[in-house]
């Protein structure tokens, strides 16, 4: 059993879930992420994304794609192996989901990434913001613990990721305004001002 039931209860019904869950934890064995207040296995991060978009009712396949948005850009894994194992639809939403790591500056790359996500399938939206929302929930409870500290763990300062992820959000509200999750990362990043501000307002 893993820290999401729903993904637990997808796998249990769909052979492709339970494959995509299998594979991911495979990719990312061994890899820590830095959340802002310390490391965690990587692989929690997709499984949170593919939480959130199984809690929306999405199918298998966008299931699938959430648990594995990170395997192309952060781990040893080909396109090509996705189509292969997992059909052309998961693998297309992994490619929508990977950033082009050419791209320089962080911000550049964000905003093509940013772009090419508005247009592409409503799944690898809902896949965005997912992983977004994630991210956001993430820094908050590390925000929660060491205030404005948490930049120095980040690889870009916290008011640059914010600021794209604002940028994230306004895109989401014009593409996917629709989606409840795009409404719940409006939330979280609303919190997150208010944990700073009330840390600016402690501190003085």
């Amino acid at each position: 059993m893993s820290s999401a039931p729903r993904i637990d209860a997808a796998a249990e019904r769909s052979q492709l879930v339970r494959g995509a869950f299998a594979f991911a934890r495979e990719a990312h064995g061994g890899q820590l992420r830095q959340t802002g207040s310390g490391e965690i296995p990587f692989v929690e991060h997709p499984l949170a994304v593919a939480e959130h978009v199984a809690a929306e009712g999405l199918g298998e396949e966008t299931i699938a794609a959430a648990l594995l948005h990170d395997a192309v850009e952060h781990a040893d894994v080909e396109l090509g192996q996705l189509r292969e194992r997992f059909g052309e639809a998961v693998a297309g939403l992994v490619a929508a989901m990977s950033e082009d790591d050419g791209i320089e500056p962080y911000e550049e790359r964000k905003q093509e990434h940013r772009e090419r996500i508005a247009a592409s399938a409503p799944e690898a939206r809902a896949i965005f913001a997912a992983d977004k929302l994630t991210n956001v929930e993430t820094l908050r409870q590390a925000y929660a613990a060491e205030g404005e500290e948490v930049d120095a763990e980040l690889p870009v300062s916290l008011d640059v990721k914010i600021f794209v992820w604002e940028l994230d959000l306004e895109m989401l509200f014009r593409a996917a305004p629709e989606l409840p999750l795009v409404d719940r990362l409006a939330d979280e990043l609303a919190q997150l001002w208010g944990q700073r501000a009330a840390w600016e307002r402690d501190s003085a």
